[in-house]
């Protein structure tokens, strides 16, 4: 019994199953990142809501596409000499509303409100289809709240683009690991040329997360807050509908820079551990077979 509870005492503590843990090799003891991804044996469970994500997440991202005007888009914040898309203003900046052009706005809405109903009804029917479902669960709830707000309110229906289009990456982050289920690190340069698929995944989800994750989504948030002040100025109170969006919005930034953080944090660590003559990088060796 003693041989016991000291091996108990010794044992690592287990660790909550977080976002990074879930799509990121992770030492549990040194809570460091390990070069690669996870690698997942075959369920049928996790590996069908994965190909219904990949599937159905395209044309929602196409949806988004076709609401926009693209040359003006390229254009953003340039002076606007010949009047924008919503405003007739000679001289006035260019600004990401008025490269909205809403032309498909009720298709990208409803589809987008049907695919998160689905996928909720998914998860909790079958919770094991991923992770950490609660997680899952609670982001599809605030979700579909948030998607009120623009249909609700005309003049911020841009904002469902600027949203949306973090589905990107989100469909990069679920190819990671269906494409790459053997765990192969993208990074090691004498993989085969088939790995050409993991690296070009890898680099388009880091890309997309540092671009819309952590600079889009935040400077969102400015309009947001710009909007809210202006609406509460007019209308003499702060309780607008533009509250609910500032607050949601909020939500999304802490937890998009919060997870941005955890990565940085532990990619930092196990750099710290390899000047150390630490073993966190022996950890990994590729298969040649690839």
């Amino acid at each position: 019994q003693r041989i016991r509870r000291r091996r108990s005492r010794s044992a690592p503590p287990a660790l909550r199953q977080s976002v990074l843990q879930e799509h990121f090799r992770v030492d549990p003891v040194k809570r460091v990142v390990l070069p690669g991804v996870p690698k997942h044996d075959a369920d049928f469970a996790r590996d069908a809501h994965d190909f219904f994500n990949l599937i159905v997440l395209i044309p929602i991202i196409a949806l988004n596409i076709m609401n926009w005007n693209w040359d003006i888009v390229f254009n953003i914040g340039s002076a606007n000499n010949h009047g924008g898309a919503s405003s007739g203003n000679g001289g006035v900046s260019v600004t990401i509303q008025d490269a909205w052009t809403g032309a498909w706005f009720d298709l990208f809405l409803y589809t987008t409100i049907l695919y998160f109903v689905v996928d909720l009804l998914w998860i909790l029917v079958i919770p094991n289809c991923v992770k950490s479902p609660a997680t899952i669960i609670q982001h599809h709830m605030v979700s579909l709240l948030y998607l009120t707000l623009p249909y609700s309110v005309e003049d911020i229906r841009f904002g469902l683009g600027v949203c949306m289009s973090v589905e990107i990456n989100t469909w990069f982050l679920i190819a990671r690991r269906v494409f790459n289920k053997q765990g192969f690190s993208p990074w090691v340069i004498d993989l085969s040329f088939v790995s050409f698929r993991v690296k070009l995944i890898s680099i388009c989800f880091y890309i997309t997360w540092i671009f819309i994750r952590c600079i889009m989504f935040p400077l969102f948030l400015v309009v947001i807050v710009e909007r809210w002040w202006k609406q509460s100025a007019d209308t003499g109170t702060y309780f607008t509908i533009e509250l609910m969006g500032l607050a949601l919005h909020s939500t999304f930034c802490v937890l998009n820079l919060k997870w941005t953080y955890d990565l940085i944090m532990s990619k930092y660590r196990y750099l710290r551990r390899i000047r150390k003559g630490g073993a966190a990088h022996q950890a990994y060796k590729p298969d040649k077979g690839l």
